[in-house]
């Protein structure tokens, strides 16, 4: 109970501040979350005309004193959805923010799933090595051939 009422305080303090960056949005933000049709990157990043022209756009809008929203809208109707750095969260759009998500999950899931399993294997389930299998030969030790060649070229080196 604790948790919900400190999460309803925090959400009531930070309300006011993104109420007021909806409604006095300034170039810097809105220049993060706008692509340049031309170049495909950020209109921070961009110095082509066209990035130019949509700043002085977006400059002229917040003069005007527009919302965030409604000049986002406005380049939507001007420009499509792609000018948009991150697709709107509503239709065929919402899955590119609930994939990434459900991909986590399911990837935590799977892992501590098969990490819970390892560690109720018991560890005498492996089966035991004998020397013979280490051998290779599956009789139990060096063939007396193999084992005098060893020694011989052991001696060399005394």
């Amino acid at each position: 109970m604790k948790r919900l009422a400190l999460l309803v305080a925090a959400a009531l303090v930070l309300a006011p501040a993104a109420l007021a960056s909806e409604r006095h949005p300034t170039l810097n933000e809105l220049e993060n979350e706008v692509m340049c049709p031309v170049c495909g990157t950020t209109l921070a990043q961009s110095d082509s005309p066209a990035a130019q022209q949509i700043k002085r756009n977006i400059q002229a809008g917040i003069s005007a004193g527009d919302t965030k929203s409604a000049i986002k809208k406005q380049l939507v109707r001007n420009y499509g959805e792609s000018i948009l750095a991150s697709p709107p969260a509503h239709g065929f759009n919402l899955l590119a923010w609930v994939l990434p998500l459900a991909g986590i999950v399911v990837a935590a899931a799977v892992l501590g799933a098969a990490a819970w399993r390892w560690s109720r294997d018991p560890p005498d389930r492996l089966p035991a090595v004998t020397g013979a299998e280490l051998a290779g030969n599956g009789r139990g030790g060096l063939d007396s051939e193999l084992e005098r060649r060893v020694d011989e070229e052991l001696a060399r080196f005394d």
